[in-house]
């Protein structure tokens, strides 16, 4: 009986170990769009606050409570302050007492996220690091990202920014030209951001995505005054948007998602006294293709190739290339002796291929 109950408070301990931070994650999402739509209902009318997030007006934050929301989100990511910084130039350009925001908003609330995150990540690392100025050294100054791709300036004009945004596109451009001269601070920081991240040679879509709400004001202005055909225009919006979200969520190559249940059923061989072989899993995959540990919860031994970033050395070449260069060579290098084998391989079909028509 016990050890029914010891199995099933294993697999409840595991179900909130996979679901608990995407049950997390959606409730800040959503919390994020609720509080979107009262902005929305507070700077329009209910009107356009429903088409923007398809929003007893509400009293403005305080200052000190939106700078530190911005502190914080600037201390979790630094690239945080790119989006914010127009925002923070207008707020001060529009203050009265200049020299009072400064000493009194910016500069203590700036400085305790600072010290607060500092001093937690001390402990942590168990040194004196700051975790802000390493992040500018390796990706900025360093340009370490570069390693991991790069692209010509005009990607997010020409193809990172269309597909961020989507089908709302033309709704977009519709508002951009309906309600430019009440919402000047929100365009130029769309146009700011993508600026800023043009200069940099690495670039990925979800870098621009916190501009998506800026332009759902837009999206929702332009619905709102499409007037007969808004209705039409939000269920070609809501298709276009459900359909693919769907396919790509719970379809489009979720292999690399249903193999770590599959290899979560080694745990029992791999916490076990049995004669049999210890599970040993090795991902013969482009780096971090699938989740890790975090999807296994058990002490079993796995490897995949990794892709550290070039900090400097001659002829550096990652784990990962050398291996899809050449295989069968660096299997037979890494692996010498047969008792060195792992007991279990994952890898894309088309490898196979590869490795059959070799041999």
């Amino acid at each position: 009986m016990s050890h029914i109950w010891d199995v099933s408070l294993n697999l409840v301990r595991l179900a909130l170990q996979k679901w608990l931070p995407r049950i997390i994650q959606a409730l800040l999402a959503a919390f994020a769009d609720v509080k979107f739509f009262f902005l929305i209902r507070t700077l329009e009318s209910r009107d356009v606050a429903k088409w923007t997030v398809s929003t007893v007006k509400q009293k403005p934050p305080t200052i000190k409570k939106y700078l530190t929301l911005v502190a914080l989100a600037v201390v979790v990511r630094p690239t945080a302050l790119i989006v914010w910084f127009p925002l923070l130039m207008y707020h001060f350009w529009q203050d009265d007492d200049k020299l009072r925001l400064i000493t009194h908003n910016y500069i203590p609330i700036g400085a305790s996220a600072v010290v607060i995150s500092t001093v937690i990540d001390c402990i942590f690392y168990e040194k004196w690091t700051l975790v802000q100025f390493n992040f500018l050294k390796f990706n900025i100054f360093h340009s370490v990202a570069d390693f991991y791709g790069s692209h010509p300036w005009h990607w997010y004009f020409t193809q990172g920014f269309v597909v961020v945004i989507g089908p709302h596109l033309p709704f977009f451009l519709h508002g951009c030209t309906v309600a430019y001269k009440r919402y000047k601070v929100l365009l130029a920081a769309v146009v700011w951001t993508i600026v800023v991240y043009s200069l940099l040679p690495h670039k990925e879509f979800r870098f621009i995505y916190p501009v998506l709400p800026f332009c759902m004001v837009f999206c929702g202005i332009s619905l709102a005054n499409l007037k007969v055909w808004r209705r039409a225009a939000a269920l070609v919006l809501l298709v276009t948007n459900l359909v693919p979200a769907l396919y790509t969520g719970l379809i489009h190559q979720r292999g690399t998602l249903d193999v770590m249940s599959h290899l979560h059923t080694l745990c029992d061989t791999s916490s076990s006294m049995s004669m049999s072989p210890q599970p040993d899993v090795l991902f013969l995959m482009p780096c971090h293709s699938t989740p890790y540990y975090s999807h296994v919860h058990c002490p079993m031994k796995m490897k995949f190739l990794e892709c550290p970033p070039d900090l400097g050395e001659d002829g550096y070449v990652d784990e990962a290339e050398r291996f899809y260069d050449d295989p069968l060579h660096w299997l037979r290098t890494s692996f010498p002796y047969k008792s060195s084998l792992p007991t279990h391989l994952v890898l894309f079909d088309v490898l196979e291929k590869v490795k059959i028509s070799k041999d």
